[in-house]
């Protein structure tokens, strides 16, 4: 078994976004030169996401709309409450909201690999999903397979 590994550095400019990065993890999957296996693409933060779905823009306002109802920026959030985690400095943001949609969506997905192909349909895009912008961000893309 072979295992490749490359970063996908990303450069978000609002608090929520999606961004497709479907091509960036083919052309690391070519560079690769696996042909069966497996591709994991992992978010290395706690305030962002890796989802996979349909990149149609009506939808993903759809998505922005559901998480700002689930987990509001105006609700209270004890992670905000910074003076009362002498623990660790802050970086001055109240995200306890981030974190908790970032909970949701969870930080990897794991797509099977045939062919040289991921085997995903042509209405799926593996998304990037900011919940904390703007940020510089990485993502992993690890294959493993023959």
């Amino acid at each position: 078994m072979k295992i490749y590994k490359q970063k996908i550095k990303i450069a978000t400019t609002t608090q929520i976004e999606f961004i497709d990065i479907t091509g960036k993890v083919e052309q690391i999957l070519e560079k690769s030169g696996i042909r069966e296996g497996q591709v994991l693409v992992f978010s290395t933060h706690t305030t962002a996401s890796i989802i996979l779905n349909h990149n149609e823009s009506m939808l993903i306002q759809d998505f922005m709309q559901m998480l700002y109802r689930l987990v509001p920026v105006s609700d209270r959030y004890s992670h905000d409450l910074f003076e009362l985690n002498r623990s660790r400095a802050s970086d001055g943001r109240s995200n306890g909201h981030s974190h908790c949609k970032a909970m949701l969506l969870g930080p990897s997905q794991i797509i099977p690999l045939e062919k040289g192909r991921m085997m995903v349909t042509e209405k799926q895009s593996i998304f990037f999903v900011e919940m904390d912008g703007a940020r510089k961000r990485e993502v992993i893309v690890q294959i493993m397979g023959l």
